[in-house]
């Protein structure tokens, strides 16, 4: 692993994020990246809580993964001269995270294609989260479709769509991708089965999607909100991209 620090325009301060490079990585050839994101209370640590290291690898070496870069940053964007949001569960810090998506695209995602040897084109990125990663993952992946052919939401948090704090990133007739990317896009939705924490939400955000003509996977594990759960969806979802 290596720890990376890069500019970024929007907090218009230097930044941090990790980086873990396939154990035999050379930049003799290109590899798939892989962002990976933290939740609510986490930074670009949090993940190394879950061994995504050993997930992947392991994997890898039983020939049902590709060897990826996968790139831990933090997604709590907050511009240098502001202070901490006064309330935690607040959507003055909520926004913190949807400025994630211009820090992605403008900082973050140039910044690695141009120090590491990554592989070009939208079907070798991957983009997944955990709770709030999970709901900046949906943010992004949608957005920046483009970009992004796997989209992994693990027990994504509230507030992709709209409800009584938040007009929602989407509202139920725009979370969905163009017709041209339907067919060669990955999204996949998991859920805690005891989750009293994001509760409903990631089965409302397939029921929408389904509604919406988009096919994507959505199952539930046992468990509540925690890395039992997310280990697992990493698993999935890396056993199925690239």
């Amino acid at each position: 692993m290596e720890q990376i620090t890069y500019y970024s325009t929007v907090s218009e301060d230097e930044r941090n994020a990790n980086v873990i490079l396939p154990p035999n990585y050379t930049k003799s050839r290109k590899y798939p990246v892989l962002y990976l994101l933290h939740g609510i209370g986490g930074n670009e640590y949090e993940w190394l809580g879950g061994n995504p290291n050993e997930v992947v690898n392991n994997l890898v070496a039983e020939g049902k993964a590709k060897e990826m870069i996968i790139v831990i940053p933090n997604i709590r964007v907050r511009h240098k001269n502001v202070t901490a949001a006064p309330e935690f569960f607040s959507v003055e810090h909520f926004r913190e995270f949807d400025k994630f998506l211009p820090e992605l695209r403008d900082n973050l995602k140039p910044y690695i294609e141009k120090h590491y040897s990554v592989m070009s084109g939208r079907e070798n990125q991957a983009v997944a989260g955990l709770s709030m990663g999970g709901r900046s993952a949906l943010h992004v992946g949608i957005n920046l479709i483009e970009d992004f052919a796997y989209i992994g939401a693990l027990t994504p948090a509230i507030g992709v769509l709209p409800y009584d704090m938040e007009e929602g990133l989407f509202t139920k007739s725009t979370l969905k991708i163009p017709a041209k990317y339907k067919k060669n896009t990955l999204i996949m939705i998991q859920k805690g089965g005891n989750d009293g924490v994001v509760k409903e939400w990631p089965l409302e955000y397939s029921k929408t999607l389904q509604k919406n003509g988009i096919e994507h996977i959505y199952y539930t594990t046992a468990g509540g909100h925690d890395f039992n759960v997310w280990k697992k969806g990493l698993y999935n979802f890396v056993e199925r991209i690239f």
